[in-house]
């Protein structure tokens, strides 16, 4: 392996440590720590897996975090009103609301994520907060994308005037993160290409690249020849894939073929261990932000 490892799990206890002093000053000061609270809806195991982790990284920096359920037959009005009596606070304290996706695919999705107010927004989806970010003035920013600009700035990766190639176009990842990558200043300055199902001669974009960012879903997209030598490799996907060597018969892949692709980059993110961590640690730090601006 040539390449430099992008260790987002090292980094983000760096971040966790830094904001458990920040909590505890914001708890002398307010009488109460930061709290949050996540909508999770049904019993999706990854999803239910996904919020555990939130809740765990929530109390490792002292930030109280409560897990509100609703049925999987909840409907879009309940699920709305579910929401909206968050942001009374008739559940306690709610300084940031998150309702973790996906949701039902009878839940009207967007509907739901727009019930949740600008203000406690910390994934950062309400169109106020997209419009901040797009204007670079952003108040919460969409936890992966932020992670992975993070990621990069401390790694010492240089982004101005270089070229940032992205691997999907989400609300969630690709468009948050090409903006960052294109506005003004640190971990910005970049010239950037969003690259999806419909772009021609992927590869021959992805080898141009200076900055290469894998944010589809596809195990293995990324292979050694689509990537520049020298290279910054974000991989953002997380893939279950069966493995009949692993205990328990799958195990966890990125976008990117990571054995390959190490020996023609100049650094790489590895999944798990990379960006996941980061994605958790932001939605910690937008979590204090949005208290710290409530009061």
């Amino acid at each position: 392996m040539k390449a430099r490892l992008l260790d987002g799990k090292a980094l983000a206890g760096r971040i966790e440590d830094t904001l458990r002093d920040e909590v505890q000053t914001f708890a002398k000061m307010v009488g109460r720590p930061p709290r949050l609270v996540v909508v999770l809806v049904g019993e999706m195991a990854a999803s239910a897996s996904y919020v555990k982790s939130k809740a765990a990284a929530a109390a490792r920096v002292g930030i109280d975090a409560e897990v509100v359920r609703a049925p999987v037959t909840a409907d879009t009005e309940q699920l709305v009103g579910l929401v909206e009596a968050l942001s009374r606070d008739e559940h306690g304290p709610a300084d940031g609301i998150l309702v973790q996706l996906p949701l039902p695919t009878h839940i009207d999705t967007q509907r739901v994520l727009d019930a949740v107010p600008a203000e406690r927004d910390v994934d950062g989806f309400h169109p106020e907060n997209a419009g901040l970010l797009s204007q670079g003035r952003p108040r919460f920013v969409p936890c992966t994308a932020a992670g992975v600009q993070r990621m990069l700035i401390d790694a010492g990766v240089e982004t101005a005037g270089k070229h940032a190639v992205i691997i999907g176009r989400s609300d969630i990842v690709g468009k948050p993160l090409a903006l960052l990558f294109a506005g003004r200043g640190k971990g910005g300055d970049a010239t950037v290409t969003i690259c999806h199902s419909r772009s021609e001669d992927l590869a021959g974009i992805c080898r141009k690249a200076d900055i290469l960012v894998a944010a589809v879903g596809k195990p293995g997209l990324v292979t050694a020849g689509m990537v520049k030598p020298g290279a910054a490799v974000v991989d953002v996907g997380i893939n279950r894939v069966a493995d009949p060597s692993a205990a328990s018969g799958s195990r966890l892949v990125g976008d990117v073929d990571f054995a390959s692709v190490a020996e023609v980059a100049g650094w790489i993110s590895p999944v798990p261990g990379g960006v996941g961590p980061l994605t958790v640690a932001m939605l910690l730090a937008n979590t204090l932000l949005a208290a710290e601006l409530r009061m």
